[in-house]
C-alpha cells in the first residue's frame, strides 16, 4: 500500500470514528448513568414505599404501640430522638407517605418543641438529599435545554428563589415533594433550597407537633386527632399572612418594572 493510499485511509477512519458508537460516547453515558443514579435511587425507593407503606404509617399505628413507643423513648432519650430524625430523613427523602402522622408522633413522644425541631432537622435533610438529586441529575440539563417561556420564567424564579420558596413551604397546599423538586429543576440555588426549607416548614410542623403533644388526652376519650388543624382560621390565615409576606418583595420588583416600562 502507498504512503497516499495509506494516508487516505487513516483520514477516513478519522472522519468516521466519531460516529462509533463504542467511543465518544461511552464517557458522557457513564457520566450521565453517575448523575441520574442517586435521583433513580430515591424514586425507586419512593415507588417501593408507597407500595408497602400506604397506608401503615397511620393514628390506629401509633395507638396501638404508643405504650410500648413511650417506654422506649425513656429508657433510650437520645437513642430515640436520633432514630425519630433519621426516619424523618428517609420520609422526606423517599416521600414516604404519612409524614402527618410522623410530625403528630413525635410531638407525642417529644412534646411540641422537641418533636417541632426533630421533625424540621429531619424533613430538612431528607429534602435536601433529594433535591440536590433532582437538581444534579436533570436540574441542570433541563435548564441548558429550556428555551422560550420556560427559560424566561427560570430566569424569573432563580431572580427570587427566596420569594419562590417561602411560599411553597408555608401554603400548606403544596404537596412536600413537590416543594423539593420543582426547584431542582427551576435553578433555585442549594443554600438557598436549605435555609428556606428549614425555616418555612416550622410553623406546619409546630402545627401538627402540638396535636402530638396533646395526643394522651385523645387517646383516653377514644378519639382521632382532627388533621384539618391547620386549615381552621386561626391557622391558615397567619401561614397565607407570611406566605404573602414572603411574596412582597417580589410583587414590589414587578410594579417597579411596570412603572419602569411605562
Amino acid at each position: 500500500m502507498s504512503d497516499a493510499t495509506a494516508q487516505s485511509v487513516t483520514a477516513t477512519q478519522t472522519k468516521t470514528w466519531p460516529m462509533d458508537s463504542d467511543a465518544p460516547q461511552l464517557p458522557g453515558k457513564a457520566a450521565f448513568l453517575r448523575r441520574i443514579a442517586p435521583l433513580a435511587v430515591l424514586l425507586l425507593g419512593a415507588g417501593v414505599a408507597w407500595y408497602f407503606l400506604r397506608g401503615q404509617v397511620s393514628f390506629q399505628a401509633l395507638a396501638d404501640n404508643r405504650e410500648s413507643l413511650l417506654a422506649w423513648r425513656d429508657a433510650n432519650f437520645a437513642i430515640a430522638a436520633l432514630t425519630f430524625t433519621a426516619i424523618y430523613v428517609a420520609v422526606a427523602a423517599f416521600s414516604i407517605p404519612g409524614a402527618v402522622w410522623i410530625t403528630i408522633a413525635g410531638g407525642f413522644l417529644f412534646g411540641t418543641v422537641g418533636g417541632t425541631a426533630y421533625a424540621v432537622l429531619g424533613a430538612t435533610m431528607g429534602a435536601t438529599a433529594l433535591f440536590l438529586a433532582a437538581k444534579t441529575g436533570l436540574g441542570d440539563m433541563l435548564r441548558q435545554k429550556a428555551s422560550g417561556w420556560l427559560s424566561r420564567f427560570e430566569e424569573g424564579v432563580r431572580e427570587n428563589d427566596v420569594s419562590f420558596m417561602l411560599v411553597m413551604r408555608l401554603v400548606p397546599a403544596v404537596p412536600f415533594f413537590v416543594a423539593n423538586l420543582a426547584p431542582a429543576f427551576l435553578g433555585v440555588r442549594s443554600i438557598t433550597f436549605i435555609w428556606t426549607t428549614l425555616v418555612g416548614i416550622i410553623p406546619g410542623a409546630a402545627v401538627y407537633a402540638s396535636v402530638g403533644a396533646g395526643l394522651g388526652e385523645v387517646f383516653e376519650r377514644g378519639e382521632i386527632p382532627d388533621l384539618g388543624v391547620i386549615f381552621e382560621p386561626h391557622v391558615i390565615l397567619p401561614l397565607l399572612g407570611l406566605a404573602a409576606l414572603a411574596a412582597l418583595p417580589t410583587a414590589v420588583k414587578l410594579i417597579k418594572r411596570r412603572r419602569a416600562g411605562d
